[in-house]
């Protein structure tokens, strides 16, 4: 068995964390701040100190080998004069810090001198607490002379307390493999390509690898996946499967499939997390934590509330959270987090792992943890969610409100006025070249270094500001939102590296607000670093052509491993058509639309039915659909817009009836909303046509992304522009073909799609796609196909009155 590495950080904070939940107790500092504050007190200590001294210590609990790991902000070996010192920082003053806090900050170092003593064979020393008041640099310095015989209690009862709930855990994961072993598949067979599948998720598992998984619609994705995972769990081969996903939709799809195999008496801890503004009580809302009933006592009353839910429940979502949050009187945001500690199987949104400012750090501050593997669900949506998520803009907008906010507060924020002031100014000398220029614009290869440290100076101010416990008013809710939009910036700033571009960008006569942004082009480092914090990961899609592209943009090794599935479905099932025929470029855009209007009206008028159509951008959008409704006025039509709440979504599906009376044609958006995760299966939709290759606009981050691949020696074109678009067509041309019993039309329009550098990256199932290079050959090609698709059911027909 493994020997599992435990910090003392998170031993202490997990046995002795009582009192209150109130983040107002952290430090606000950056961490390059909180580490040159420790850099800068190490440095004034003697020649004999010892700084960041590793310390270990071998331990066996329920029955686990356990490593006690830490390191001590410094250590000055001397006999019984030996010191130890614990270096903290934060922004209230050292009297105002809780008892609660001041028993974690000791905590850590009895534990460091337990160790050391046992290790240098010493009877006494002296513990040193060095507490650092970010906002006004006060040092407060505190000493206690410990004993081994104290240090030895003391460490005996973390460690004894803490062992209770390893007992715990130890007993839930042996129920667990229990009900493991005995798990079978949760249907009577496989479909086409999921056992391939599966196997292919366990061999990866099995070698500790990343795994990169193109699986078509209809494969059966979730179960294929989540299956062999909990069959490896059985095997100890991991602890922890973390699924990760871009949308609610398909995290309730995991859900189902562990209810599933639930069926079969699996017995395992699985919890859904959801976001804080969603999941947070309504009576929170409005309240400061010292005044909020459920975080006040937070920690006292933990332990027994997650001891209830783990005695009664497996399957933890957001329902269950909030009842036992409401019944314990606990925030239900931070008692999910603290739950997912005892948690087999932990569904969540990408951001909880891949995301610099809002990861999960009781699982991911460490660089490896063997307990975990994760699978990411429709990968796909990692690549610009992971742009966004190192990406970070700070406007003058904000700030000027800020300034006239400050001239209504009656000589109360003078300070921050004047800070506020100074940043100002800063914006304006630092974008002075920029507003010369005739683009208003201008884009820098190196961090925009005097800007970030006017903003480092002005969250200084903020804090400092912060720390004389402001009122809660609309001026000190507007202030903490800059704040924490300038914390951002600089945590950013932290990863700026040769993958990063610094943008300034001036609005226009009406608009005159200054942005800087710092836009990470690149981010595959960064996710790969994530990635590297488990054993393994198998990132997966329907859209992933081609696989080597995907691999390499997110963060794939040269050594992981690339699947391919063939679709479980029929090609026959769908004709895929390209109207050669049409042009939809900029400049040939205007001139297209008779052929693009009729030529919908050519495939929806063989087969009365659902269709929807796809365009690129609301105003091409809505200009087709003028056109289409005044040429074809008796064809009923429905449209997306641009601000649709979740009922007009829900009344847009809904008006895609199984076996209609007459035809619908649908319009949408490529990449929108409606061109992924939606089953419209059956007779609910038998056309897609597709308007453009979707490529993305020009824009200047586009052309920044494909100037930096080409300068990789990487087709910078393709992965800025084409491969994007070619994956928001795939997602819309997959909404048809969803179950074996679908049949439909897909019609590209675009004569682009018929060139090589598009077909090659088709997918599979596309391999028998006809490319039309007149209108007058739709309708027959079109007829041909449903005269097709009638005789093999009048045939599947008759074959079953026969049986």
């Amino acid at each position: 068995m493994s020997v599992t590495k435990i910090g003392i950080r998170e031993l202490i904070e997990f046995t002795l964390k009582g009192g209150d939940l109130n983040a107002s107790l952290n430090s606000t500092n950056t961490a390059l701040e909180g580490a040159r504050i420790h850099r800068m007190l190490q440095s004034q200590r003697g020649e004999n100190y010892q700084k960041e001294y590793t310390l270990d210590y071998p331990i066996t609990l329920a029955g686990r080998d356990l490593l006690i790991h830490g390191r001590a902000d410094g250590i000055i070996l001397n006999g019984d004069k030996t010191v130890i010192e614990e270096i903290k920082t934060s922004d209230l003053p050292f009297e105002k810090l809780p008892e609660n806090t001041l028993t974690l900050y000791w905590g850590q170092a009895k534990m460091y001198a337990f160790i050391l003593m046992t290790d240098e064979g010493l009877s006494s020393l002296t513990l040193q607490l060095t507490y650092y008041q970010r906002p006004t640099e006060q040092v407060t310095t505190k000493k206690i002379t410990y004993t081994l015989a104290e240090a030895t209690t003391f460490f005996d009862g973390v460690t004894k307390e803490y062992e209770e709930w390893l007992q715990l855990r130890a007993d839930l994961r042996d129920q667990r493999n229990a009900s493991i072993a005995p798990l079978q598949f949760p249907f009577d067979h496989y479909r086409q390509g999921q056992r391939e599948l599966a196997v292919a998720v366990y061999k990866a598992i099995r070698l500790q690898r990343e795994l990169f998984i193109e699986a078509p619609t209809g494969t059966g994705k979730t179960i294929s996946t989540i299956f062999p995972c909990i069959k490896a769990m059985g095997e100890n081969q991991m602890q922890r499967l973390f699924y990760l996903t871009a949308k609610q939709s398909t995290r309730h799809v995991a859900e189902e499939a562990l209810t599933l195999l639930a069926k079969q008496d699996l017995h395992l801890k699985s919890i859904t997390l959801t976001a804080k503004d969603t999941i947070t009580f309504p009576e929170e809302a409005d309240l400061a934590p010292e005044d909020n009933p459920y975080m006040v006592g937070y920690y006292d009353r933990l332990k027994p509330a997650m001891k209830d839910v783990l005695e009664h429940e497996d399957a933890i979502t957001r329902t269950t959270v909030e009842t036992y949050a409401r019944d314990h009187q606990l925030d239900p945001f931070e008692f999910q987090l603290d739950l997912s500690l005892f948690c087999d199987v932990i569904i969540c949104d990408y951001n909880y792992l891949f995301d610099p400012q809002v990861y999960l750090q009781r699982f991911f501050a460490v660089d490896h943890d063997d307990d975990n593997f994760f699978l990411v669900d429709e990968a796909h949506n990692l690549v610009n969610r992971a742009r966004d998520m190192y990406s970070t803009e700070l406007s003058l907008a904000g700030l000027q409100d800020l300034i006239d906010l400050s001239k209504a507060q009656e000589g109360k924020s003078t300070p921050l006025l004047s800070a506020f002031r100074k940043l100002r100014k800063a914006f304006f000398t630092f974008s002075g070249p920029t507003m010369a220029k005739p683009t208003h614009e201008s884009v820098f290869n190196s961090p925009a270094d005097d800007f970030n440290k006017a903003v480092d100076k002005l969250s200084g101010t903020i804090s400092d500001w912060l720390a004389d416990e402001q009122p809660q008013n609309d001026f000190t809710e507007a202030v903490l939102n800059y704040y924490f939009a300038c914390l951002s910036y600089l945590k950013i700033a932290d990863f700026y590296d040769d993958t990063f571009r610094t943008r300034i960008m001036i609005g226009d006569d009406e608009n005159r607000d200054i942005v800087f942004k710092q836009l990470c082009l690149d981010p595959s480092a960064f996710l790969r670093d994530s990635l590297l914090k488990g054993c393994g990961a198998v990132l997966f899609s329907a859209t992933f052509s081609p696989l080597s592209y995907y691999q390499r943009v997110l963060g794939g090794d040269t050594d992981s491993l690339c699947y391919q599935l063939p679709s479980p479905f029929p090609p026959k099932h769908q004709a895929i058509l390209i109207a050669n025929y049409i042009d939809t470029t900029y400049r040939n855009r205007e001139a297209s639309l008779p052929d693009i209007v009729a030529s919908i009206h050519t495939m929806v008028a063989q087969k009365t039915g659902n269709y929807l159509v796809f365009l690129p951008s609301y105003s091409y959008l809505n200009t087709v659909l003028q056109v289409f409704q005044t040429a074809f006025p008796d064809v009923k039509t429905i449209a997306q817009t641009t601000a649709m709440d979740e009922y007009t979504r829900r009344d847009f599906l809904a008006a895609f009836d199984d076996d209609p009376d007459e035809t619908l044609v649908g319009f949408a958006i490529l990449g929108g909303i409606f061109s992924e995760g939606i089953d419209l299966t059956a007779d609910r939709l038998i056309g897609v046509g597709i308007v453009s290759v979707g490529l993305p606009g020009i824009s200047t981050e586009n052309d920044l992304l494909r100037d930096y691949f080409d300068l990789q020696d990487e087709p910078g074109f393709e992965y800025a522009y084409q491969l994007p678009g070619l994956n928001h067509v795939l997602q819309a041309a997959g909404r048809l073909i969803r179950t074996v019993h679908d049949h439909g039309v897909i019609l590209l329009m675009d004569r682009r799609f018929s060139a090589g550098r598009y077909t090659r990256y088709f997918p599979p199932h596309w391999q028998f796609h006809r490319t039309l290079y007149q209108q007058d050959d739709l309708a027959p090609t079109i007829q041909q196909f449903w005269q097709m698709i009638d005789a093999e059911t009048e045939a599947e027909n008759e074959d079953q009155t026969h049986a």
